[in-house]
């Protein structure tokens, strides 16, 4: 193999292990604020509204590890 294909396939292992992070964190959030609200349902609206809110900043870093796995495979 020459130096470009393990370069990308460096790229494909760091973006797997990095989407893996986010992914966890999905999951974890969901079941977190299902298993609140079935405890509570009365609280309903602020668990839903805290579980979008932390939704949306693991999913940011699931973004910032594609954006950075598109700049690095554009040097190389």
């Amino acid at each position: 193999m020459d130096s470009a294909v393990m370069a990308m396939l460096a790229i494909g292992v760091a973006v797997g292990l990095g989407m893996l992070g986010p992914a966890l964190a999905l999951g974890l959030i969901g079941y977190s604020a299902l298993q609140g609200i079935a405890r509570n349902p009365e609280a309903r609206g602020p668990i839903f509204t805290n579980m979008i809110l932390v939704a949306g900043l693991a999913e940011a870093i699931g973004i910032y590890v594609l954006i950075v796995a598109i700049i690095l495979a554009m040097i190389v």
